[in-house]
């Protein structure tokens, strides 16, 4: 069963309205939404297939700069695992 933009666009308005988060277009909500993934760690594979991106790459060139700290966390991980600091069933 195919859905209607207009038909999803029309109940976010009236769901906006009814809470009283006036300004909210549904893209800002999508937005918020991967953006908020991202930051909690959720693989990016992950977000992309929710968002329906055509491939991974579509959502890392949107996203890159919301967590602009992987490099450095996964440097970090990395040096945790080489050093043993913890095993690594903890790191993931």
């Amino acid at each position: 069963m195919a859905v209607l933009p207009y038909t999803v666009s029309h109940n976010w308005i009236k769901l906006v309205r009814r809470t009283g988060l006036r300004g909210i277009r549904l893209h800002d909500a999508r937005h918020s939404h991967a953006s908020l993934m991202l930051k909690q760690g959720v693989h990016p594979k992950i977000v992309q297939e929710r968002l329906g991106h055509a491939s991974i790459q579509v959502t890392l060139d949107t996203y890159s700069h919301v967590a602009p700290g992987l490099q450095q966390i996964a440097a970090e991980t990395f040096d945790n695992i080489v050093l043993h600091k913890k095993p690594v069933s903890e790191l993931v």
